[in-house]
């Protein structure tokens, strides 16, 4: 019987990963089984307290996990008037004061310098973003005024157009979104009403993507210079992002004369974005420069 307890007590020390001597007495042989248990009993206990927080010998709830900044839309829960609520970073879209889009009026007319586009044929992609179909342009693509110069980044659209003019919308309107070399942003605003079909909205759509968030390269290049109107008169202001989150220090450069867009372009973007237009924002006596 002693020498079965012996063999047992080898045994489990065995699986426990402590050796011993073949010839080392079972009372010694019990009390490393006993010390080994308990270190690995201390062992559990630490690794089940490592990830909860104890306060007052109770486990502390679980904090709520952070709210999406990129879960905003145009209606329901992610609404533009709740824009500032779904994520600190978002604060601007709530508490800034010089926001986009506003509606331009009780302008200064003044002569304007004009904006020097240097556009040239490049390669794009498209990508639906699930709020906007955009297209990115490939470098070196600028513009200048101001004595400053922007590259274009991407253009995008909105339905209706997000700006308003004397309380007019228009059925579309095209972002243009450059930077300068500072990180600055300058957005030349295009707006869209129902007319003649524009050829590079048509490529445009041409390579739109059969997924969202999936980039698709044309299989053509694009000029981005015949999306602008003949008269390049502009209006323009400070103002922000008109998506989260909200940036202000935005250059706004709206185009006066509308382009024209097809009845069956308008009628695909209304398929894809019925509406993706945010509001228009208080102006809070900014100054706002139109050509004369």
């Amino acid at each position: 019987m002693k020498n079965r307890s012996v063999v047992m007590l080898a045994l489990l020390l065995g699986l426990t990963g402590v050796r011993a001597p073949a010839e080392e007495p079972p009372k010694n042989l019990r009390q490393r089984l006993a010390d080994k248990l308990e270190q690995d009993k201390a062992a559990e206990l630490k690794v089940q307290n490592r990830g909860a927080a104890t306060l007052g010998g109770k486990t502390a709830p679980k904090a709520a996990a952070k709210p999406d900044g990129h879960a905003w839309g145009y209606a329901g829960d992610g609404a533009p008037d709740r824009w500032g609520e779904l994520s600190p970073e978002n604060r601007l879209c709530a508490l800034g004061t010089r926001q986009t889009p506003i509606d331009i009026r009780d302008t200064l007319k003044v002569d304007l310098e004009r904006i020097q586009f240097d556009y040239r044929v490049s390669r794009f992609s498209v990508i639906d973003t699930g709020h906007a179909i955009q297209a990115n342009v490939e470098p070196g693509n600028f513009l200048s005024v101001a004595g400053r110069r922007f590259e274009l980044q991407q253009f995008h659209f909105h339905k209706p157009s997000e700006e308003r003019i004397n309380g007019r919308a228009f059925d579309m309107v095209a972002h243009l979104v450059h930077k300068d070399p500072e990180g600055k942003l300058a957005v030349v605003a295009v707006l869209l009403e129902r007319g003649q079909d524009q050829g590079q909205v048509q490529q445009v759509l041409n390579s739109l993507p059969l997924e969202k968030l999936q980039l698709q390269w044309a299989p053509d290049e694009i000029d981005v210079g015949q999306l602008l109107p003949t008269d390049r008169a502009y209006y323009t202001f400070m103002g922000s992002l008109t998506t989260p989150p909200c940036s202000e220090g935005v250059l706004w450069l709206v185009l006066r004369q509308p382009v024209p867009i097809g009845a069956q372009q308008l009628a695909i973007f209304g398929k894809l974005y019925p509406m993706n237009a945010r509001p228009t924002q208080p102006s809070g006596g900014r100054i706002i420069k139109e050509s004369l």
